[in-house]
């Protein structure tokens, strides 16, 4: 059996690496073995896994292998981020943007190819959902980027909508944050989502991280013009599920916010923007538009973003700035759209 028709132990949790090693007659502590060759000295092969018997081994390859796969491209800004180009689904690849700045080295990873949400602004949303990562898809693009060694920080906010493949995301949180594979705080991890409502609770009782929520709009018929799934998932709804959550101490609630010129970012959007975010412990990051292609979409200037983030702070919401990287190679947010197999 070839590489590629086996299954990758990649992205496997402790409890998917306990029946792997019972089916191939391995001891139950064998799973601890195996990750910590996964994830500690991140191996190749699993015939580097040499505490393991060789009989082990050679059970264990016949229909698994590590699963690791290097970048198939990359594109350098002239700010020092990275794009990286990695394997996806259905026939569209996915792409992975590491971000240095100065003490922190954040990697900013897809959870699917394409992606089923349609925000007008995203070039993601663009390309339609073409399938789900893998954990493992997820996880390889942590580990084999040559800056992996050196990453601070894990961002949820690539390719496809997190909550729409809450599987895969939380087995990779899992394999981050265990004590038997990354063993990252979950205070490094955010994950970013328009707010599907069921997925989003299930996220914050089962895990830790940081959350992200794309707000974008103020009032509801603006927010559906630009994002159709205020219909299904009101912003009203979601932002009542998270005043259930204590933000206080060791999670963060952001809000994303894309400003674009003459839509959303008057003075009187930041009123009502502050209104509607009242009794949330958040911080607000303003975000500058990035031009995509055949888009009537323009972003707010310099000055107007600026008195709306003013604004904001007057009005007792912590709100910054977001410095925009990696523009110039389309790795900047709403930017990412991957590669067609049938590209050239």
């Amino acid at each position: 059996m070839t590489d590629d028709a086996k299954i990758s132990l990649t992205g496997m949790t402790i409890d998917r690496l306990q029946e792997v090693a019972a089916e191939c007659g391995m001891p139950r502590f064998a799973a601890r073995q195996m990750a910590d060759w996964l994830y500690v000295k991140r191996i190749a092969d699993v015939d580097d896994m040499t505490n393991l018997s060789k009989k082990a081994r050679e059970t264990l390859s016949r229909r698994y292998c590590v699963g690791r796969a290097a970048p198939k491209a990359s594109a350098r800004s002239v700010d020092g981020t990275v794009k990286y180009l990695f394997d996806g689904k259905g026939g569209r690849d996915v792409e992975a943007v590491y971000i240095p700045d100065r003490d922190r080295a954040t990697l900013c990873v897809s959870s699917q190819a394409g992606c089923r949400m349609g925000c007008k602004f995203c070039m993601t949303g663009r390309q339609g959902f073409h399938g789900n990562l893998t954990a493992g898809d997820i996880i390889n693009q942590v580990l084999s980027i040559p800056e992996s060694e050196s990453l601070t920080n894990i961002v949820f906010m690539g390719m496809g909508e997190p909550m729409d493949n809450l599987d895969a995301v939380l087995d990779a949180i899992t394999v981050l944050t265990s004590p038997w594979g990354l063993a990252w705080s979950p205070k490094r991890i955010t994950v970013s989502t328009i707010g599907k409502i069921t997925e989003l609770k299930r996220l914050l009782d089962e895990a830790k991280v940081h959350v992200a929520i794309s707000v974008h709009a103020p009032s509801a018929p603006l927010r559906e013009s630009l994002m159709p799934v205020e219909k299904a998932y009101p912003l009203k709804s979601v932002l009542e599920l998270l005043k259930h959550y204590d933000f206080s101490h060791q999670r963060r609630l952001s809000v994303e916010y894309i400003m674009w010129g003459g839509l959303n970012d008057t003075l009187r959007h930041a009123q009502s923007l502050a209104r509607l975010l009242k009794g949330l412990d958040c911080r607000v990051n303003l975000i500058r538009f990035h031009a995509i292609p055949d888009s009537d979409l323009h972003t707010s200037d310099d000055s107007t973003m600026t008195a709306f983030r003013d604004r904001l702070n007057e009005l007792g919401i912590t709100a910054t700035i977001r410095t925009s990287r990696g523009e110039d190679i389309a790795a900047a947010c709403g930017m990412l759209a991957g590669k067609s197999k049938n590209d050239s």
